[in-house]
């Protein structure tokens, strides 16, 4: 090689490094606000996944006292349906107790 196609290709490549320095010098500020993203994006995901542990922790809560306050509401009809049998129970007693009550006066009458 001769030294002018020597001094042609250093040229080049001082040019091309040139160049590449230019474009590097513009890609660290990029690069530097992709490493806070992904920082802020760690946080982010350790904020959300501490969230959904509270939610869950919540909603055991609820359903516990969704069962509670079943329990509570059905409480009174099934005291309401316990008065009722008892009720129910009494008159069929007393009807039944008068009735047996006549056939032993009627029985009583004529012996």
């Amino acid at each position: 090689m001769n030294e002018l196609n020597i001094e042609h290709r250093i040229t080049e490549v001082e040019q091309r490094a040139r160049s590449n320095t230019h474009r590097l010098e513009k890609l660290e500020p990029i690069v530097d606000e992709i490493h806070t993203m992904s920082k802020t994006m760690v946080q982010l995901v350790e904020a959300v996944k501490h969230t959904n542990e509270s939610v869950q922790g919540l909603d055991e809560k609820v359903d516990r006292l969704d069962n509670r306050v079943d329990v509570m509401e059905r409480s009174p009809a099934e005291d309401a349906k316990k008065y009722k049998n008892t009720a129910i129970t009494a008159i069929i007693s007393t009807v039944a107790g008068a009735f047996a009550t006549g056939v032993f006066f009627l029985i009583a009458q004529f012996i």
